[in-house]
Protein backbone atom coordinates (compact mmCIF):
# COMPACT_ATOMS: atom_id res chain seq x y z
CA UNK A 1 0.00 0.00 0.00
CA UNK A 2 1.40 3.38 -0.56
CA UNK A 3 1.88 5.20 2.13
CA UNK A 4 1.22 8.72 0.57
CA UNK A 5 -2.36 10.56 0.89
CA UNK A 6 -3.10 10.79 -2.99
CA UNK A 7 -4.51 14.80 -2.22
CA UNK A 8 -1.60 15.93 -0.30
CA UNK A 9 1.16 13.38 0.32
CA UNK A 10 1.07 13.19 3.97
CA UNK A 11 1.91 10.08 5.44
CA UNK A 12 0.89 9.04 8.40
CA UNK A 13 0.89 5.99 10.74
CA UNK A 14 -2.43 5.16 9.68
CA UNK A 15 -3.65 5.42 6.41
CA UNK A 16 -6.77 4.95 5.09
CA UNK A 17 -8.39 2.89 1.34
CA UNK A 18 -11.47 4.18 -0.43
CA UNK A 19 -13.57 1.43 -1.05
CA UNK A 20 -15.15 3.67 -3.88
CA UNK A 21 -12.25 4.42 -5.94
CA UNK A 22 -9.38 2.45 -4.13
CA UNK A 23 -6.91 5.21 -3.41
CA UNK A 24 -5.12 6.10 0.02
CA UNK A 25 -5.62 8.79 1.63
CA UNK A 26 -4.74 10.85 5.41
CA UNK A 27 -7.20 11.23 8.00
CA UNK A 28 -7.87 14.35 6.64
CA UNK A 29 -9.02 13.17 2.84
CA UNK A 30 -10.26 9.68 3.65
CA UNK A 31 -14.20 10.47 2.79
CA UNK A 32 -15.22 10.37 -0.65
CA UNK A 33 -16.88 13.83 -0.76
CA UNK A 34 -13.47 15.19 0.82
CA UNK A 35 -11.14 13.73 -2.18
CA UNK A 36 -13.58 13.88 -4.78
CA UNK A 37 -13.93 10.29 -5.35
CA UNK A 38 -14.05 9.52 -8.58
CA UNK A 39 -15.37 5.62 -7.61
CA UNK A 40 -18.56 7.32 -6.42
CA UNK A 41 -20.50 7.90 -9.14
CA UNK A 42 -19.98 3.98 -10.37
CA UNK A 43 -20.93 3.44 -6.96
CA UNK A 44 -23.99 4.84 -7.41
CA UNK A 45 -25.33 3.50 -10.65
CA UNK A 46 -24.31 0.38 -9.77
CA UNK A 47 -26.34 0.27 -6.61
CA UNK A 48 -29.40 1.89 -8.01
CA UNK A 49 -29.08 4.78 -6.29
CA UNK A 50 -27.15 4.19 -3.10
CA UNK A 51 -23.38 4.09 -2.31
CA UNK A 52 -23.41 2.94 1.36
CA UNK A 53 -23.19 -1.08 0.94
CA UNK A 54 -25.73 -3.36 2.73
CA UNK A 55 -26.51 -1.33 5.70
CA UNK A 56 -28.13 1.53 3.84
CA UNK A 57 -25.64 3.80 5.03
CA UNK A 58 -24.29 6.21 2.28
CA UNK A 59 -24.73 9.40 -0.42
CA UNK A 60 -28.18 8.79 -2.36
CA UNK A 61 -28.83 10.32 -5.67
CA UNK A 62 -31.34 10.83 -8.63
CA UNK A 63 -30.20 7.79 -10.91
CA UNK A 64 -33.16 9.12 -13.58
CA UNK A 65 -31.22 12.52 -14.09
CA UNK A 66 -27.92 12.42 -12.61
CA UNK A 67 -28.62 15.84 -11.88
CA UNK A 68 -28.01 15.62 -7.93
CA UNK A 69 -24.84 12.72 -8.42
CA UNK A 70 -23.40 15.68 -10.90
CA UNK A 71 -24.34 18.80 -8.32
CA UNK A 72 -22.55 16.94 -5.46
CA UNK A 73 -19.43 15.66 -7.28
CA UNK A 74 -19.08 19.57 -8.72
CA UNK A 75 -19.14 20.88 -4.90
CA UNK A 76 -17.05 17.72 -4.19
CA UNK A 77 -14.30 18.79 -6.61
CA UNK A 78 -14.39 22.73 -5.49
CA UNK A 79 -13.97 21.24 -1.52
CA UNK A 80 -11.39 19.35 -2.77
CA UNK A 81 -9.31 21.88 -4.83
CA UNK A 82 -9.84 24.88 -1.47
CA UNK A 83 -8.09 22.03 1.17
CA UNK A 84 -5.60 21.05 -1.59
CA UNK A 85 -4.57 24.43 -2.01
CA UNK A 86 -5.14 25.37 1.57
CA UNK A 87 -2.97 22.39 2.71
CA UNK A 88 -0.09 24.00 -0.28
CA UNK A 89 -0.29 26.83 1.16
CA UNK A 90 0.33 26.10 4.84
CA UNK A 91 3.09 23.92 3.42
CA UNK A 92 5.09 26.86 2.51
CA UNK A 93 4.54 28.82 5.56
CA UNK A 94 5.80 26.20 7.47
CA UNK A 95 8.58 25.39 5.19
CA UNK A 96 9.55 29.44 4.90
CA UNK A 97 9.33 29.81 8.66
CA UNK A 98 11.43 26.71 8.78
CA UNK A 99 14.07 28.30 6.70
CA UNK A 100 14.16 31.48 8.14
CA UNK A 101 14.41 30.30 11.72
CA UNK A 102 17.40 28.03 10.77
CA UNK A 103 19.32 29.66 8.10
CA UNK A 104 20.77 33.30 8.88
CA UNK A 105 20.79 33.73 4.43
CA UNK A 106 17.13 33.22 4.56
CA UNK A 107 16.58 35.32 7.35
CA UNK A 108 18.26 37.98 5.86
CA UNK A 109 16.29 37.36 2.85
CA UNK A 110 12.79 37.81 4.23
CA UNK A 111 13.85 40.97 6.38
CA UNK A 112 15.35 42.57 3.08
CA UNK A 113 12.20 41.59 1.36
CA UNK A 114 9.92 43.06 4.55
CA UNK A 115 12.01 46.38 4.56
CA UNK A 116 11.18 47.11 0.80
CA UNK A 117 7.22 46.74 1.39
CA UNK A 118 8.00 49.04 4.32
CA UNK A 119 9.54 51.55 1.93
CA UNK A 120 6.07 53.05 0.86
CA UNK A 121 5.67 54.69 4.46
CA UNK A 122 7.18 57.86 3.65
CA UNK A 123 11.01 58.91 5.83
CA UNK A 124 11.58 55.28 5.85
CA UNK A 125 14.35 54.66 3.55
CA UNK A 126 15.67 58.33 4.57
CA UNK A 127 16.15 56.84 8.19
CA UNK A 128 18.26 53.83 7.33
CA UNK A 129 20.12 54.44 4.41
CA UNK A 130 23.61 55.66 4.43
CA UNK A 131 24.66 58.95 3.62
CA UNK A 132 28.19 59.17 3.01
CA UNK A 133 28.68 62.39 4.56
CA UNK A 134 26.48 62.03 7.47
CA UNK A 135 28.50 58.58 8.89
CA UNK A 136 29.31 60.41 12.20
CA UNK A 137 26.19 61.46 13.12
CA UNK A 138 23.80 58.42 11.35
CA UNK A 139 26.15 55.56 12.61
CA UNK A 140 23.65 52.69 12.71
CA UNK A 141 23.38 53.35 8.50
CA UNK A 142 26.64 51.41 8.40
CA UNK A 143 24.23 48.31 8.99
CA UNK A 144 20.99 49.18 8.26
CA UNK A 145 21.72 50.32 4.35
CA UNK A 146 21.92 46.63 4.07
CA UNK A 147 18.26 46.22 4.24
CA UNK A 148 17.16 48.89 2.20
CA UNK A 149 16.81 48.51 -1.95
CA UNK A 150 16.31 51.25 -4.29
CA UNK A 151 13.77 49.21 -6.54
CA UNK A 152 12.50 45.58 -7.27
CA UNK A 153 15.33 44.65 -9.55
CA UNK A 154 17.96 45.89 -7.21
CA UNK A 155 16.17 43.38 -4.53
CA UNK A 156 15.63 40.33 -6.52
CA UNK A 157 19.11 40.41 -7.27
CA UNK A 158 20.77 40.54 -4.45
CA UNK A 159 18.36 38.39 -2.91
CA UNK A 160 18.74 35.88 -5.95
CA UNK A 161 22.60 35.40 -5.34
CA UNK A 162 22.51 35.72 -1.66
CA UNK A 163 19.97 32.79 -2.04
CA UNK A 164 22.36 30.60 -3.51
CA UNK A 165 26.00 31.51 -2.18
CA UNK A 166 24.58 32.78 0.87
CA UNK A 167 23.50 29.10 2.03
CA UNK A 168 26.81 27.67 0.12
CA UNK A 169 29.27 29.53 2.58
CA UNK A 170 26.83 28.63 5.86
CA UNK A 171 26.93 24.81 4.72
CA UNK A 172 31.01 25.39 4.78
CA UNK A 173 31.63 27.80 7.35
CA UNK A 174 28.61 27.39 9.78
CA UNK A 175 26.01 30.11 10.66
CA UNK A 176 28.44 32.03 12.67
CA UNK A 177 31.18 33.06 10.85
CA UNK A 178 29.03 33.28 7.80
CA UNK A 179 26.86 36.27 9.82
CA UNK A 180 30.47 37.88 10.55
CA UNK A 181 31.42 37.65 7.18
CA UNK A 182 28.01 39.50 5.82
CA UNK A 183 28.03 42.07 8.37
CA UNK A 184 31.99 43.02 8.24
CA UNK A 185 32.18 42.59 4.63
CA UNK A 186 29.37 45.03 4.51
CA UNK A 187 30.17 47.41 6.75
CA UNK A 188 33.74 47.96 5.16
CA UNK A 189 32.52 48.03 1.80
CA UNK A 190 29.77 50.91 3.07
CA UNK A 191 33.34 52.28 4.60
CA UNK A 192 35.17 52.59 1.31
CA UNK A 193 32.52 53.88 -0.47
CA UNK A 194 32.48 56.78 1.93
CA UNK A 195 36.08 57.25 1.65
CA UNK A 196 36.39 57.24 -2.11
CA UNK A 197 33.31 59.22 -3.26
CA UNK A 198 31.91 63.28 -3.25
CA UNK A 199 28.05 62.40 -4.10
CA UNK A 200 25.27 63.00 -1.71
CA UNK A 201 23.55 60.23 -3.37
CA UNK A 202 22.64 57.95 -0.35
CA UNK A 203 23.83 54.16 -0.41
CA UNK A 204 21.56 51.42 -0.20
CA UNK A 205 21.36 47.55 -0.46
CA UNK A 206 23.45 44.13 0.29
CA UNK A 207 25.48 44.13 -2.49
CA UNK A 208 29.11 44.99 -0.83
CA UNK A 209 27.95 42.40 1.84
CA UNK A 210 27.14 39.71 -0.86
CA UNK A 211 30.40 40.04 -3.08
CA UNK A 212 32.30 39.72 0.31
CA UNK A 213 30.27 36.37 0.64
CA UNK A 214 30.72 35.80 -2.61
CA UNK A 215 34.77 36.10 -2.52
CA UNK A 216 35.09 34.17 0.69
CA UNK A 217 33.45 31.14 -1.42
CA UNK A 218 36.09 31.97 -4.14
CA UNK A 219 38.90 31.15 -1.93
CA UNK A 220 37.37 27.76 -0.43
CA UNK A 221 36.29 26.59 -3.85
CA UNK A 222 38.01 28.25 -6.31
CA UNK A 223 36.83 25.55 -8.68
CA UNK A 224 33.05 25.32 -7.70
CA UNK A 225 30.79 25.49 -11.25
CA UNK A 226 28.62 28.91 -12.06
CA UNK A 227 26.81 30.27 -14.20
CA UNK A 228 27.48 33.97 -14.91
CA UNK A 229 24.02 35.33 -17.45
CA UNK A 230 23.69 31.67 -18.17
CA UNK A 231 27.27 30.92 -19.00
CA UNK A 232 28.82 28.32 -17.00
CA UNK A 233 32.18 28.65 -15.97
CA UNK A 234 34.21 28.45 -12.57
CA UNK A 235 33.80 30.90 -9.76
CA UNK A 236 37.71 32.26 -9.34
CA UNK A 237 37.21 33.12 -13.28
CA UNK A 238 33.56 34.73 -12.29
CA UNK A 239 34.94 36.43 -10.05
CA UNK A 240 38.39 38.23 -11.29
CA UNK A 241 35.18 39.41 -14.35
CA UNK A 242 33.65 41.16 -11.38
CA UNK A 243 37.21 42.83 -9.89
CA UNK A 244 37.90 43.93 -13.86
CA UNK A 245 34.29 45.55 -14.55
CA UNK A 246 34.03 47.05 -11.05
CA UNK A 247 37.60 49.04 -12.14
CA UNK A 248 36.48 49.85 -15.03
CA UNK A 249 32.97 51.33 -13.83
CA UNK A 250 34.29 53.12 -11.27
CA UNK A 251 33.34 57.32 -11.49
CA UNK A 252 30.47 56.07 -14.09
CA UNK A 253 27.48 57.84 -13.93
CA UNK A 254 25.39 54.02 -13.68
CA UNK A 255 24.33 54.93 -10.30
CA UNK A 256 26.05 51.51 -8.56
CA UNK A 257 28.57 51.83 -5.88
CA UNK A 258 31.36 49.85 -7.52
CA UNK A 259 34.02 50.64 -4.62
CA UNK A 260 31.45 49.17 -1.89
CA UNK A 261 31.89 46.37 -4.36
CA UNK A 262 35.57 45.88 -4.18
CA UNK A 263 35.51 46.65 -0.16
CA UNK A 264 33.81 43.84 0.29
CA UNK A 265 35.36 41.40 -2.07
CA UNK A 266 38.86 42.60 0.12
CA UNK A 267 37.19 41.44 3.12
CA UNK A 268 35.93 38.19 1.58
CA UNK A 269 39.43 37.35 0.30
CA UNK A 270 40.51 38.34 3.65
CA UNK A 271 38.62 36.04 5.45
CA UNK A 272 38.44 33.85 3.22
CA UNK A 273 42.69 33.01 3.43
CA UNK A 274 42.18 33.09 7.26
CA UNK A 275 39.58 30.42 7.07
CA UNK A 276 41.57 28.28 4.82
CA UNK A 277 44.98 28.44 6.32
CA UNK A 278 43.68 27.65 9.39
CA UNK A 279 41.40 24.61 8.42
CA UNK A 280 45.29 23.79 6.83
CA UNK A 281 46.92 24.07 9.91
CA UNK A 282 44.01 21.63 11.69
CA UNK A 283 45.10 19.26 9.19
CA UNK A 284 48.86 19.43 9.58
CA UNK A 285 48.42 19.01 13.16
CA UNK A 286 46.21 16.57 12.92
CA UNK A 287 48.23 14.32 10.47
CA UNK A 288 51.29 14.58 12.50
CA UNK A 289 48.79 13.16 15.53
CA UNK A 290 48.12 10.83 13.50
CA UNK A 291 52.04 9.66 12.68
CA UNK A 292 52.70 9.23 16.21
Amino acid sequence: MDDNCWICGKQESMMYRCRYCGKTFCSEHRLPERHACEGLERGYNSSGGSAGGSNGAGYRGTTSSGDNVEDMMKEMLKNTAKTAAKGAANDFVSRTRRQVSTSPSMAIIAICVISFLLEIIPGYSMLFQLYPMDILSRPWTLVTHMFIHASFGHLFFNMFVLFFFGRELERRVGSNMFLYVFFISGIVSALGFSATTTSPIPMVGASGAIMGVFATITVLVPNLPIYVYFFPMKIKYALILFIILDFVLIGAPDMVAHTAHLSGIVVGLFIGMRIKNKRKRSNNTYNSHSRR
